[in-house]
């Protein structure tokens, strides 16, 4: 019997749990401390607005949440990598991206208060808005590409999706049509261990999330996604060879979800406590904080003006999403279509009628 395929999955990692380098071919980016210094505030700008967020939905000023919460590294990885006019296609808690794009935090807890308003933000216009289906963004993601390839356009689509995501048919039709035409998508998958209260084991037998883009033939990595210059450093490798006409590329970011799914979930039902306190160890910004101390570019008194400044910025964004004025009712029916099809003008007639006092 012969082999008619073999295939393996490389593992990108420079600093371990505790801050160490644990190879000495640091890419560029890396060797420049102010930058590392600048992602690291927006990292912890990013988990300011996370905590003040959920505390938003728990006093009822907030809908349901989806925090981001030991995510940071790979979400502001992939936001800083990108170029602006590369289009961005999320699901819904990518939010260090996001912001390093251009997104207001009051947009954002604008959405998350159910106004669709929240959805037309400030990032770039070609950015799609976040999507709760799973894995429908992907399929986004991949027309843009063609979009970019057939107008010869040297731009780059990016994707993300989560481990269960990365299970669902839109993911895979995804990385099919990426691989036949040679699309420039990058697709990262953020294995947080946990689709919602599924083990990542329960729902799928492969070794490796990476591998999944084995057979559309695209180059895959697996990476430490609590690792920002691993991260960073796998991003611009393949940014740069989608940009340059060498097709796709799967990112699989090891991570973990330290929080609940959303607020409306409790992850102490079905995930080990023990397990919890051991992800905390490897969690990224006492990570990358280690780092940036060994190489005397951080101290405690920065880390207080920080949090200190991340505390102001993010009241005043709150203040300002709790002074926008509601849109009236009939608003619902104000961002799907040009002109409205009949049987949503009956809708918005009886609801007009229905929001009146009688």
């Amino acid at each position: 019997m012969s082999i008619a395929a073999t295939f393996e999955i490389e593992y990108l990692q420079y600093l371990d749990a505790t801050g160490k380098l644990v190879r000495d071919d640091l890419p560029a980016f890396a060797r420049d401390t102010r930058q590392l210094v600048k992602l690291y505030q927006e990292m912890v700008m990013a988990r300011v607005f996370d905590a003040k967020a959920i505390a938003l939905q728990r006093t009822g000023k907030l809908g349901t949440y989806a925090p981001c919460l030991g995510h940071e590294a790979t979400y502001m990885a992939i936001g800083s990598a990108m170029q602006e006019d590369d289009s961005f296609a999320c699901s819904y808690r990518e939010y260090g991206a996001q912001f390093h794009r251009g997104v207001k935090p009051r947009e954002l807890l604008m959405y998350w208060g159910g106004d669709e308003r929240g959805n037309d933000f400030s990032g770039p216009a070609h950015d799609f808005a976040w999507c709760v289906p799973i894995g429908t963004q992907c399929l986004h993601a991949a027309g843009s590409a063609l979009a970019f390839k057939i107008r010869k356009e040297p731009r780059v689509a990016v994707c993300t999706i989560g481990d269960g995501g990365s299970s669902k048919a839109d993911f895979n039709s995804a990385l099919n049509v990426a691989g036949a035409m040679t699309l420039p998508l990058v697709a990262v998958i953020v294995n947080n261990q946990w689709a919602i209260s599924v083990p990542r084991s329960s729902q799928t037998g492969a070794k490796t999330l990476a591998q999944k883009g084995i057979a559309a033939g695209l180059e895959c990595i697996q990476v430490d996604g609590n690792d920002l210059l691993a991260m960073r450093a796998a991003m611009d490798h393949a940014l740069k060879r989608a940009r340059n006409g060498h097709g796709a590329m799967v990112i699989e970011a090891v991570t973990y979800r330290l929080s609940d799914h959303t607020t409306a979930d409790d992850a102490r039902r079905y995930r080990p406590e023990a397990e919890v306190k051991e992800a905390w160890d490897r969690e990224p910004l006492r990570r990358l904080k280690a780092y940036l101390v060994s190489l005397n570019a951080w101290n405690e008194e920065d880390e207080v003006e920080l949090k200190e400044r991340c505390a102001k910025y993010v009241d005043a964004e709150v203040n300002a999403y709790l002074e926008t004025r509601s849109q009236p009712v009939e608003a619902m029916f104000d961002y799907t279509y040009a002109e409205l099809p009949d049987d949503l003008k009956t809708q918005r007639s009886e609801a007009l009628f229905w929001d009146k006092p009688h």
